[in-house]
């Protein structure tokens, strides 16, 4: 194979590779498709790698099959040198071709064929999903999906869902489509509780999408949404679906718990019981960050505060992530802990604090290589009840200690 001498013009410019695949750009240099699309796709300044000449990340690529059949051929002659022969380019998948998979979405004995094909055209590359997007595929897929709740069917989800979560774009025509109403929201909620063949990889589709649809949805419709919304949100956190579902469903809260009379309804699912059982399970780091969070979010409120001061073991979970974590975990803790003790300190809540290690803890941070604001939060917190907490022995010793990260 060394011996064998490659025609100069059989090689890509980009890879230095033989060229399974070539297309000529428009400034006339033949490349392989997949180095120049790759080069099209990440390159900063979109120019011809060799002239130097602007060449748009949309531009036309033409196959060049003379060149194809040259090296065709020149690899079928040095196959006994060791030469793999150089396979049949796949076609170029066009727009009318998915327009026309579009169409067939109207008739009932069509539809799952055209999703078959679709997902095969987005599992294939990034050229192909973008063909897919241009041709308005996302939107089709999200009225299908639709159109499916509505009708109460579910044999075409798990595909219908796998398209879209491949190809997802937030474009001003989805943006538009999914703020018309609740429909699609509503839709993905009632997936959660379809019966389906695959039910892990379908609830984490959903709850992928759904993350996405709520990160572009507006204040008004998210200010309506349903307390079974948040009933399934908390149901996929307890059923530990997969890592990805659990932190999409954490990130939604997240996000939808500042809008409207969503905290109360959070209330009403029990969902702060639930993340503090779920937060004693000691999960992965990241989900620790963003149940901190939520609860951080949900204590800024009376009730919320009421709910998590009603768990036995609240402040002991919360203080003991303080300086285990990450930086925002003690931004976050810190704030649950004022919250606490400036609005919901009785004599009881404050003993615990100082039984369970919080006021230990607020010491060390205090000592500690800790922001600024996380320090200024802490001190408050000390000099609202220094006169009970003074006589505490532990506070002494433990501000003569400077705590190692």
């Amino acid at each position: 194979m060394d011996e064998i001498e490659i025609p100069q013009y059989f090689i890509c410019p980009i890879s230095l590779q033989i060229m399974k695949d070539p297309v000529t750009a428009v400034t006339g240099i033949t490349y392989d498709r997949e180095s120049i699309e790759q080069w099209l796709k990440t390159s900063k300044h979109t120019t011809c790698p060799v002239t130097k000449q602007a060449l748009p990340s949309d531009s036309d690529l033409t196959p060049n099959h003379t060149l194809w059949r040259l090296i065709r051929a020149w690899s079928a002659a040095n196959a006994s040198n060791g030469m793999d022969l150089i396979p049949t380019p796949k076609t170029p998948v066009s727009k009318s071709r998915v327009v026309k998979l579009i169409r067939d979405f109207e008739v009932p004995s069509l539809y799952m064929n055209a999703l078959k094909k679709m997902e095969v055209l987005a599992k294939d590359n990034e050229r192909k999903r973008k063909c897919l997007e241009e041709a308005g595929v996302p939107k089709a897929v999200i009225l299908l999906l639709i159109t499916c709740h509505r009708q109460g069917k579910i044999s075409c989800l798990e595909q219908a869902l796998r398209i879209l979560h491949l190809i997802w774009t937030p474009c001003s025509e989805i943006k538009a489509l999914v703020n018309q109403n609740c429909d699609f929201i509503d839709c993905l909620t009632w997936i959660l509780l379809c019966e389906t063949e695959n039910p892990v990889i379908v609830r984490t589709h959903v709850m992928v999408i759904l993350k996405r649809v709520i990160e572009v949805t507006n204040s008004r419709l998210l200010e309506k949404l349903k307390p079974e919304f948040f009933k399934q949100m908390l149901r996929v956190l307890k059923s530990k679906t997969s890592q990805q579902a659990t932190k999409s469903a954490l990130h939604i809260l997240i996000q939808t718990c500042q809008w409207g009379r969503n905290k109360s309804k959070m209330m009403d699912a029990n969902v702060i019981f639930e993340l503090i059982e779920f937060e004693l399970e000691k999960p992965e780091k990241h989900v620790t960050e963003l149940i901190i969070n939520l609860l951080a979010h949900l204590c800024s409120c009376a009730d919320g505060r009421a709910q998590f001061l009603g768990h036995a073991g609240s402040i002991a979970m919360v203080a003991k992530r303080i300086l285990r974590v990450s930086p925002a975990t003690d931004d976050r803790a810190v704030q649950i802990l004022k919250s606490i003790s400036k609005y919901a300190a009785t004599k009881h809540v404050l003993v615990e604090m100082l039984k369970v290690g919080a006021v230990t803890k607020l010491c060390m941070v205090m000592q500690a290589d800790c922001a600024a604001n996380v320090k200024e939060k802490a001190r408050e917190i000390l000099g609202l009840h220094s006169n009970l907490w003074n006589g505490s022995p532990c506070i002494a010793v433990y501000l003569l200690t400077r705590y190692q990260r």
